[in-house]
């Protein structure tokens, strides 16, 4: 089992391919044991229609994953590794499901996408003031950091998409749109979305927020603020670089040093975004799972 040596990083390969597959629950089981086998950790999406996820291991661990992955026929992965110094995950899971990335309404991402832009044509589009960029994410990850000048749909799920668009966008069909999300996934489906509504000048920024931050220099970045990510790091900065965020495990905000401050902060409990959402007693389950938390890592 190739295991990361106590001073090398983890490896985190972020990953997705929309491609038909006639069997995913046998997919499903394949890469169940060969993670299992590699010690890998994180989780994996298996649908009909592809494979999605991130996860976390040794270098030769995420390797020997990612050459199993383009032998099964993932030849058009979108892919990238960044590092993290500590465990990302607490376990690795395989889940299979009925979309790699959850929309709600049917979309044809393998037959019809928005057109791709690299990060430097990112930069040459968001420039142009009669473009509306869209930031595809949930409110949680846009306040950790997003591009300048975005909208944000303020939405807690991807499934609230479609009516945001119906809502917020009827009327701008002849407009310039382009959209965004942390890996590229979510505008795959939001781009097939736009142009099936009869949108025409649709873009995507290819590889997301992550490839982004990993190609464009800080000095020429319309970034502003992290990357949220969903796992241990809470949140990434230019260069994939670990963020300074930690993330409130009662709501899962990223939270800055200022916020964990604030008197409603309670490691593992609560935040001033949740504290009044949550009751006495699910506080002291909280309190209570924290606690055997701690304890375990002792």
């Amino acid at each position: 089992m190739p295991e990361p040596h106590p001073a090398e990083p983890y490896t985190v390969a972020a990953l997705y391919q929309f491609r038909a597959l006639p069997d995913p629950a046998a997919l499903r089981e394949e890469l169940r044991a060969l993670g299992e086998q590699l010690g890998l950790c994180g989780t994996l999406i298996v649908a009909p229609e592809g494979i999605n996820g991130t996860v976390a291991g040794s270098a030769a661990a995420v390797a020997e994953l990612r050459a199993f992955l383009l032998a099964a026929g993932f030849e058009q992965m979108e892919y990238k590794e960044s590092q993290a110094s500590e465990q990302p995950f607490k376990r690795f899971k395989v889940r299979l499901k009925k979309e790699i990335v959850t929309l709600g309404v049917p979309v044809a991402p393998r037959e019809r996408v928005g057109t791709y832009l690299d990060p430097h044509e990112w930069n040459a589009l968001l420039a142009d003031p009669d473009v509306i960029v869209v930031d595809t994410r949930n409110r949680y990850e846009v306040k950790a950091g997003t591009f300048q000048g975005a909208v944000d749909p303020e939405i807690d799920s991807f499934r609230e998409f479609p009516a945001w668009v119906d809502e917020h966008l009827s009327g701008a069909e002849g407009k310039k749109i382009a959209m965004f999300c942390t890996g590229g996934i979510r505008c795959e489906k939001s781009t097939s979305l736009l142009l099936q509504k009869g949108f025409r000048d649709v873009f995507h920024l290819r590889g997301g927020i992550l490839k982004y931050l990993e190609d464009v220099p800080e000095s020429e970045s319309r970034w502003d603020g992290e990357c949220f990510v969903f796992d241990g790091r809470v949140t990434v900065g230019h260069g994939l670089r670990e963020g300074g965020a930690v993330m409130c495990h009662s709501c899962g905000w990223p939270l800055t040093t200022e916020e964990r401050q604030h008197p409603h902060f309670e490691e593992g409990v609560s935040c001033e975004h949740c504290f009044h959402r949550t009751t006495d007693a699910q506080k002291a389950a909280f309190r209570d799972r924290q606690r055997a938390y701690e304890t375990g890592q002792r």
